[in-house]
């Protein structure tokens, strides 16, 4: 997702890339990656020391919340796709955000069919009392269940105002998944998926499926573009990408 979001910056004529950030790396030599000799490579967050208008992240979950929070105590606006981050801390990055007027997003995917399919089961879910969430996802994502399933259930959770009724005991399988306000969640972590998602709404007699599929993470480029024109007008920081599509 990194190297799609430096292709991403590198082909818009409105955009220039100034830096790059990985703590991985020994070798600051921007050429070494194949960027303009002007960009800075850093290892260390201490040493950034450059002005820049966007933050753009996708990191790991570990390293997320220090990340976001340096971007925005320099007044960096934070564009942050990584998912993992507990809610205590989303809320601490909005407030740090708010306070200085600074327009920023954490979005739990940037892929349009992904934010899309989230709102049409907000509106779903004023209809049907009972739903259940499968996400699939390639086999080395970290966090289970993903950011987007759980921005999904928290939709469904406000729009119904309450918690979903349960049918079944926990068992020592543990096979109902995870759990959301009675929301259930199944992760699959397996070769040949990107970022899959499908929701299911059962009622008497009938049920709806609304689902997405991605097959190339250059689609989520489109929803990072979008969300660096958007947070250039913002003074806030707002969760989700569906609040501003």
């Amino acid at each position: 997702m990194g190297q799609k979001a430096v292709s991403m910056v590198d082909q818009s004529k409105d955009m220039k890339l100034v830096a790059g950030f990985n703590p991985s790396v020994t070798d600051l030599n921007p050429q070494t990656y194949g960027l303009n000799e002007d960009v800075k490579i850093y290892n260390e967050l201490t040493d950034i020391n450059v002005v820049a208008d966007i933050w753009i992240d996708f990191s790991i979950p570990s390293a997320v919340f220090e990340n976001t929070k340096f971007a925005i105590e320099h007044d960096i606006r934070p564009i942050i796709g990584t998912s993992g981050m507990s809610e205590e801390q989303t809320d601490e990055l909005k407030r740090l955000a708010d306070n200085k007027n600074l327009g920023g997003i954490i979005a739990s995917n940037f892929g349009l069919s992904a934010v899309l399919m989230m709102k049409f089961a907000q509106v779903a879910a004023k209809y049907f009392a009972e739903s259940e969430i499968v996400e699939k996802h390639h086999e080395d994502k970290i966090d289970a269940p993903s950011g987007t399933a759980l921005n999904t259930a928290r939709l469904i959770y406000e729009a119904r105002g309450h918690d979903q009724k349960q049918h079944s005991s926990k068992d020592p399988l543990d096979t109902r998944g995870g759990d959301y306000h009675g929301i259930k969640i199944h992760a699959l972590r397996l070769p040949g998926f990107v970022a899959d998602e499908e929701v299911i709404f059962g009622g008497v007699g009938e049920t709806l499926t609304i689902s997405q599929s991605t097959t190339d993470r250059e689609s989520f480029m489109t929803g990072v573009k979008l969300a660096i024109h958007e947070v250039m007008k913002s003074n806030h920081l707002v969760i989700g990408l569906e609040q501003i599509i």
